[in-house]
């Protein structure tokens, strides 16, 4: 299933099946671009051209290429959480809230890996790219903290927002790190970061 940006990241949210078509495109070309040009060199032109539409369609939903790279990591969001919610259903409720954050960074992972541009703008907590002011990752740490509400004996309260918050950044931080150190993720670093992470959360969900 092809998920569509929330409408609040678009200038005009796509009403007919066409014209959500034609946004697919236009997010799947700027995907394919991010990896192979970068942020800096990408362009509205140019990923009009790669998805085969004018650039006045590119307009018609984004004023920039910011909020149309901010719409891709939306997009990233939806499908992970749609990911990691599968995996999650088909457990059913013998996973615990370490099979279950095991599943959150096996996913993470595997779109790093294969997903296009998104080794780039991910969840978007740092577009443009290689900004040293990036946002906190409190909408990927709130989405994770209902995701996991199923597998805790508490609803999620401020300590644990925190917590995920804190465990998100890490986990960020840490992936990051592995994917420099080797083109597919060093998995010493990665496991390391399981380890840590594990440890962390035992604090608070235990």
């Amino acid at each position: 299933m092809r998920t569509v940006p929330h409408a609040t990241s678009l200038r005009r949210a796509p009403v007919q099946r066409r014209s959500a078509e034609r946004l697919t495109r236009i997010l799947d070309a700027c995907a394919d671009l991010l990896d192979e040009v970068g942020y800096d060199a990408l362009s509205t032109r140019a990923v009009a051209l790669r998805a085969g539409v004018p650039i006045g369609s590119v307009y018609r939903f984004f004023g920039n290429k910011r909020q149309m790279a901010d719409a891709l990591a939306q997009r990233n969001l939806e499908r992970y959480s749609e990911r990691v919610t599968e995996r999650l259903e088909a457990a059913g409720g013998r996973a615990d809230w370490r099979a279950a954050l095991d599943v959150l960074l096996d996913e993470y992972l595997a779109m790093k890996r294969t997903a296009p541009g998104f080794s780039l703008v991910d969840f978007g907590n740092q577009i443009p790219v290689g900004a040293r002011r990036a946002e906190p990752n409190h909408r990927v740490a709130d989405r994770l903290g209902r995701l996991l509400s199923g597998r805790l004996d508490r609803e999620p309260d401020e300590e644990l927002r925190r917590a995920f918050l804190v465990a998100v950044e890490t986990a960020d931080a840490l992936v990051h790190l592995a994917f420099r150190v080797a083109p597919d993720g060093d998995d010493r670093i990665i496991d390391e970061a399981r380890e840590l992470l594990r440890a962390y959360l035992a604090r608070v969900l235990d």
